[in-house]
């Protein structure tokens, strides 16, 4: 029986597991985006205009662009009831990025409540 209940509620999914995928790499994307911000912020920079205008954030802000297009190309086709599930993976995405990339520590609090909210992802999706 719950094999069945599995079953009966990935069956929502059936159809649309391309646009889904679409939309977990623009969250991915984005996320990438931020990391690509985040580690440019904490350079020191000669001024201000060269603190805005450098390649890696220009190139974090077309990733932005490009993650919006996705997303709404993946929207024509998803429900966005979906978005409670598939944008709060950013909220994942973005320390694990952190730290395979920056090297940053994440604490046990922030760790705790990464995993409560995978679990709550994964309720809300069945």
């Amino acid at each position: 029986m719950r094999a069945q209940l599995l079953a009966g509620g990935f069956s929502m999914f059936r159809g649309l597991e391309k646009y889904i995928i679409v939309w977990i790499v623009s969250v991915l994307i984005s996320s990438i985006a931020q990391v690509m911000l985040k580690a440019e912020a904490n350079r020191k920079h000669d001024s201000r205009l060269k603190e805005y205008l450098n390649p890696m954030v220009i190139a974090a802000y077309a990733i932005f662009f490009l993650s919006t297009f996705l997303t709404m190309y993946a929207l024509k086709y998803v429900p966005l009831t979906y978005s409670p599930v598939i944008e709060p993976l950013s909220y994942i995405f973005v320390p694990v990025i952190g730290v395979l990339v920056l090297k940053e520590k994440i604490s046990k609090r922030r760790i705790l409540g990464i995993a409560i909210m995978f679990a709550g992802i994964v309720i809300f999706s069945m």
